[in-house]
């Protein structure tokens, strides 16, 4: 790997600008990512996805994408299909377990069809947070179910699909966002609960798929462990609870670093980040001003970040090959028996 900065960047548009290219040659970010301003359609976005390899020097950089289907999908018709919720898989699955797991998979399957044409190959995809009564709806119909052993099962079956297919999968939003009672977007949730009832209802689907090699740190405070941090600027929450009690030892990224649960400048965010355990920065918006100001505190990949970021990208590939005409009838078939 050549070396790069341990930071991924999104782009402000549809094309990237000469600014852009700039800093981005400059400086070297290990991947980028696209919501739906940078989608408008399906050469445009393959296009786009190029030019930020190039930027590189053509290395096959990570490029990440939010598509779960649901209210949260940034690819859409007509570059690809409409995709149902999470809670619309996990409704099909207490009907019919088997169904609601193969679901899921072909689901996953059909997203990696779909990304690997446009040279996307990272999906922020399982959902593995499990909402309480009275959380935030910022997960909502994106969850799965109410119950770890729900969410872990179809996480895992979401997580295979998407790698059978050549995309790796994100889990997120570890150790769980589904205790929070506010939107993270817009303010800083606390979770109160103890540690017991964390350990048995919140962190079990991300120990179930905790060899998966990404994972996205939540904007969440866990009072019981640490109650002056979220869990993306907490080295106890990293170090205690995500790479100890959930055993995750994959590489790490916050969640955007933009959103407003967080405090304080670009700056102090980025060293926040940093100095917790993440490996990774993540910036989305594509906002110059901010870019510019967090690779400033944003290091070269080194030591264990470096080697979890090189087991990523041994780990891209062509995926297996598939039918997708017939894997979309079975999809729509497993669908219409809900």
């Amino acid at each position: 790997m050549t070396e790069t900065k341990a930071m991924i960047l999104g782009s402000s548009g549809p094309v990237l600008t000469a600014d852009e290219v700039a800093f981005f040659k400059d400086q070297q970010p290990w991947g980028f990512i696209l919501f739906a301003r940078n989608c408008l359609d399906a050469s445009q976005i393959a296009d786009l996805v190029a030019s930020m390899r190039e930027t590189v020097g053509g290395r096959n950089a990570p490029v990440l994408i939010d598509q779960e289907g649901g209210r949260v999908q940034r690819i859409r018709e007509p570059m690809c299909p409409r995709y149902p919720s999470g809670e619309e898989i996990g409704n099909l699955y207490r009907r019919d377990q088997e169904k609601g797991l193969r679901a899921a998979w072909v689901m996953s399957r059909l997203h990696a069809f779909d990304l690997m044409r446009y040279g996307i190959n990272v999906d922020c995809l399982p959902v593995l947070d499990v909402p309480v009564e009275g959380a935030s709806n910022v997960i909502g119909s994106r969850a799965y179910g109410f119950d770890p052993q729900t969410v872990a099962a179809i996480g895992a079956a979401a997580a295979a699909g998407l790698k059978a297919g050549g995309v790796l999968p994100v889990l997120k939003h570890i150790p769980g966002h589904g205790r929070g009672m506010a939107d993270s977007h817009h303010e800083l949730p606390v979770v109160d609960a103890s540690r017991e009832a964390l350990m048995a209802h919140d962190f079990p689907p991300f120990q179930k798929l905790n060899s998966e090699l990404m994972a996205m740190t939540a904007h969440v405070v866990y009072s019981a462990f640490d109650p002056a941090s979220p869990a993306s600027t907490s080295n106890v929450m990293i170090d205690e609870v995500i790479r100890g009690l959930i055993g995750f030892g994959g590489l790490l990224m916050n969640d955007d670093i933009s959103m407003n649960a967080l405090k304080g400048t670009m700056t102090e965010r980025a060293k926040a980040v940093m100095a917790a355990g993440n490996d990774v920065l993540l910036h989305c918006h594509g906002i110059m001003e901010d870019m510019v100001a967090l690779a400033k505190e944003v290091p070269v990949l080194a030591g264990a970040s470096l080697a979890r970021a090189q087991a990523v990208e041994a780990a891209f590939g062509p995926g297996e090959a598939g039918d997708e005409a017939a894997l979309r009838d079975e999809f729509a078939a497993l669908m219409a028996t809900g």
